[in-house]
C-alpha cells in the first residue's frame, strides 16, 4: 500500500515540475508566434538540466532563455538568428542538433566512428570453439625421451586415481 502511495505521489510531483515550466505569463498573444516559441523551447538545452529541453526545464536559467526567445520573436528575428544568438551566449551544447562545424565534428561523428571500429574488433577476434594445446607443445615436436617420460606420468597418474 505504501509503494502505491509513493509512486503516486512521485508521479503527481513529476506532473507538477513540467507543467510549472512554461508559465501562464511566457504565453505570447499571437497563436503562429507562440507555436514557433514552443518549437524552439523543444530544440533548446537547459544549460542546468543537461538532457531536457527549456520547454520541459523549471530550472531559472531555463525560464531565462525563454524570455529571450520571445523577445527575440516579438523583435522579428529569424529562428536561425535566435539559435546563432544562444549558441553564441552558451556554447554549440545548447542546442539539440548543433550546426555541422569542425569544432562539432567530433559530436556528429564519433559515434559513427566508435560503432565502426568496435564492429571491426568484434569480428576480426577469434572465435574459440574448444581448449586446444598451444603450438608449440604439439606430441609430434617431443623428443623420444620427452614421450616416454610423458607415457610414464600418464600411466602413474591413471593407477594413483584407481
Amino acid at each position: 500500500m505504501t509503494r502505491r502511495l509513493l509512486i503516486l505521489l512521485a508521479l503527481l510531483f513529476g506532473l507538477t515540475q513540467v507543467a510549472a515550466a512554461v508559465l501562464p505569463s511566457e504565453i505570447m498573444a499571437d497563436p503562429d508566434q507562440e507555436a514557433r516559441a514552443h518549437r524552439l523551447y523543444r530544440e533548446v538545452r537547459c544549460v542546468v538540466c543537461q538532457n531536457e529541453n527549456i520547454a520541459a526545464s523549471s530550472a531559472d536559467i531555463a525560464a531565462d532563455m525563454r524570455r529571450d526567445i520571445r523577445l527575440h520573436i516579438r523583435d522579428g528575428l529569424s529562428d536561425g538568428d535566435i539559435r546563432e544568438i544562444l549558441r553564441n551566449r552558451y556554447g554549440d551544447y545548447v542546442l539539440f542538433r548543433p550546426a555541422l562545424t569542425p569544432a562539432t565534428l567530433a559530436l556528429w561523428f564519433l559515434p559513427v566512428v566508435v560503432l565502426i571500429i568496435g564492429g571491426v574488433i568484434f569480428i576480426r577476434l577469434p572465435r574459440k570453439t574448444g581448449i586446444t594445446a598451444p603450438d608449440d607443445l604439439s606430441p609430434e615436436e617431443l623428443s623420444p625421451e620427452e614421450l616416454a617420460r610423458l607415457e610414464a606420468l600418464l600411466t602413474d597418474d591413471t593407477n594413483r586415481s584407481s
